[in-house]
């Protein structure tokens, strides 16, 4: 049950966003999840800054899940989504953060896990 939300510094088109969460759809599995539980956000135009520098393409990625995952899934995760932003979006992957939040407290559907 993971969320991504990627907060992006410019515009995002609806093909590119289509693009975008069918690839998050495939690269969770990375962290032993699958897309038939992912929900991914969007925030576009959002001022963000690098190294005292507003940036055009710079991106901030926040990747809520449900459990956790080893190490080594979060660094391929990481790997997978700059190559994906890069591909569609064209944001350098010395511009993109990520930051995980494990969790052992889910709710959905009125309850939790």
């Amino acid at each position: 049950m993971p969320f991504i939300n990627v907060k992006y510094s410019s515009e995002i088109t609806p093909e590119q966003e289509t693009s975008i969460k069918s690839a998050l759809g495939s690269a969770v599995s990375a962290i032993g999840k699958t897309e038939s539980w992912l929900m991914v956000g969007f925030e576009k135009n959002v001022p963000l800054y690098f190294k005292g520098e507003k940036s055009e393409k710079i991106a901030f990625v926040e990747v809520s899940l449900y459990g956790s995952a080893p190490k080594q899934s979060y660094d391929k995760l990481t790997s997978e989504i700059c190559s994906i932003l890069g591909k569609d979006l064209g944001v350098p992957s010395d511009k993109v953060y990520v930051k995980y939040s494990p969790t052992d407290n889910w709710g959905w559907n009125g309850g939790n896990f």
